[in-house]
């Protein structure tokens, strides 16, 4: 006899906008945007539930955000600060299980099928873990428990925020043929579109659908939404730990003094950290040029952006910015490195990530 899986979904609430407002007390209770500026062609991040309020979401253009809502503080991300908060929950997940799945810095995946705790109960255990989440960060969680990541994914986004809310084995089927097909996880607007002009509205739609009519429009997505129509969803938890860093440097034999000679080595160096970044499957947010002079003194600078490093000429701008903050064309150089760091699954990236909320 099979055993029905427990798989449950944290999604901290607006969390880069509530780790700002724990950290500075004069945020709080006000409509918080992180992003940027309103003056630029920047995007929200994400935004306080006080700023929620006036219609903000994440991936609106900072001037839009403005207009909403002039009275609304405008913070630049702090991606650090981000991180080490998203560490400390991290480590609160494995207090409970081992079988943890990092989707980014504000959501995991847990399996606690085998997890005893709490006479088995998984939505106990979800308690259990947002209230510790709570005491240790001062942060809320929402939570959604269910028999497969796509429905524990859409649970946990319910009764938002400090959410917690499960869809049990017998709920499913009725649940998923009622759900807005925009509702499914992993359907964007486009697809939605699409869709919707075939006459599919709700679960109930595409689970009645020809899977041979699905993959004819929508490719090998066709399987998956024929899959998840029917309640199917056997996706394993990935505990593999993402790499923290891509880096790729060179000592040369003669050292190096010509600013354009230094800049398409960096170059080179920034097309080589980019594949492999992407041969991962990765992306990149934070880059970091390094330098060690003929007296083996080493530096460092790095810039972290919204947008995805890629090996485009915006990159390349940005590493000339860096190494004018550097005695570049000075001062004689053995060895340039570049590493890409703040990885994040390419296929988890929402759209708006390939924004710079910095632009303009």
């Amino acid at each position: 006899m099979t055993t029905t899986r427990k798989i449950i979904h944290i999604d901290m609430d607006a969390f880069f906008a509530a780790v700002e407002q724990r950290d500075f007390p004069k945020y709080r209770g006000k409509p918080i945007i992180v992003g940027g500026q309103p003056n630029s062609r920047g995007v929200v991040a994400t935004c306080s539930y006080e700023a929620r309020k006036y219609g903000i979401h994440s991936a609106m253009p900072s001037s839009q955000a403005f207009r909403a809502c002039p009275q609304a503080i405008f913070v630049k991300p702090r991606f650090e600060a981000y991180r080490q908060v998203s560490e400390q929950i991290r480590a609160i997940y494995r207090q409970y299980t081992d079988l943890v799945e990092p989707v980014s810095l504000d959501e995991a995946y847990l399996d606690v099928t085998l997890v005893n705790d709490f006479k088995g109960s998984a939505t106990l255990l979800a308690k259990d873990i947002k209230s510790q989440i709570k005491r240790q960060t001062e942060l809320i969680a929402s939570a959604g428990i269910s028999y497969n990541k796509f429905l524990a994914k859409i649970a946990s986004d319910i009764n938002k925020p400090d959410g917690l809310c499960l869809i049990t084995p017998e709920q499913g089927p009725d649940f998923i043929a009622e759900l807005p097909v925009g509702k499914f996880h992993g359907i964007g607007k486009a697809t939605e579109a699409k869709m919707l002009a075939l006459g599919l509205r709700t679960g109930a739609d595409l689970k009645d659908c020809s899977p041979v009519l699905l993959q004819q429009h929508f490719g090998k997505a066709g399987a998956h939404y024929h899959n998840i129509a029917h309640g199917i969803d056997n996706r394993p938890i990935r505990t593999n730990r993402p790499s923290k860093s891509v880096g790729v440097e060179t000592t040369f034999q003669q050292d190096l003094i010509d600013p354009d000679t230094i800049l398409e080595q960096l170059e080179q160096l920034l097309f080589k950290a980019v594949h492999k970044v992407r041969s991962k499957n990765l992306s990149a947010h934070t880059l970091t040029v390094k330098i060690k002079y003929d007296n083996f003194e080493q530096i460092t600078r790095s810039r972290t952006l919204l947008t995805a490093v890629n090996d485009e000429p915006a990159s390349t701008d940005i590493i000339r910015d860096l190494i004018n903050k550097t005695e570049t064309g000075i001062r004689k150089i053995r060895l340039l490195g570049v590493t890409l760091s703040s990885l994040q699954p390419r296929s988890e990236m929402p759209e708006y990530r390939q924004m710079d909320i910095f632009t303009g």
